[in-house]
């Protein structure tokens, strides 16, 4: 079961993650959020962030460490992760690789929900998302294939190749859907099934 945190937004786990490796102004961490592509994961903007800092500050998992003042810029709060949140950072860390989380994604809301649709409205808007799978794969290859011949260390990319593998199995469940809803068999008993439950 998963504990109860003091700071639970997963972008608080990214912030501490970031300033494991080093202090840093809440902009940087920013910039580095999206330099890595994490934003693609971690849903986030610039108040968001603050926000989330502000909250791990007062938890005591981050302490401001200086203020740097230069003419260019307004002054910038530089943090630090404490031992405390270094603590929770692995905590955190160990929880969610080790656990399965419930997570609610919005393809599975509308899965529960499609006999709301006609059976052919549901087969032609499936068909869409395949195209639509179809890009998102082609572009989540394309973006591992660059890594590659970049030498990106795996460890670097392994949430580009989990989201591949997640986008393949939703495909694969996708395209199998719209064939088991065009069978004449499957739309006689869903018919039979919601009459008897008038």
């Amino acid at each position: 079961m998963a504990k109860r945190r003091k700071v639970s937004n997963p972008l608080a786990l990214a912030v501490m993650a970031e300033l494991g490796a080093e202090p840093m102004h809440p902009y940087e961490m920013g910039r580095r959020l999206k330099e890595h592509g994490k934003d693609r994961n971690i849903k986030y903007n610039r108040s968001s962030l603050y926000m989330v800092v502000e909250q791990l500050r007062k938890a005591g998992f981050v302490a401001e460490q200086e203020t740097v003042r230069d003419t260019q810029r307004p002054e910038r709060t530089v943090y630090a992760l404490t031992p405390e949140g270094q603590t929770e950072l692995l905590d955190w860390m160990r929880e969610w690789i080790a656990e399965p989380q419930e997570e609610y994604p919005a393809f599975g809301v509308a899965l529960c929900l499609l006999v709301v649709l006609p059976t052919e409205e549901a087969a032609e808007l499936l068909g869409r998302r395949l195209e639509a799978l179809d890009a998102r794969i082609d572009a989540s290859r394309a973006q591992l294939h660059k890594a590659a011949g970049m030498d990106v260390h795996p460890m670097f990319v392994i949430e580009e190749e989990y989201a591949l593998a997640l986008l393949e199995a939703e495909r694969r469940y996708t395209e199998n859907l719209i064939g088991r809803i065009g069978e004449p068999e499957f739309n006689r008993t869903l018919r039979e099934f919601m009459r008897s439950l008038e």
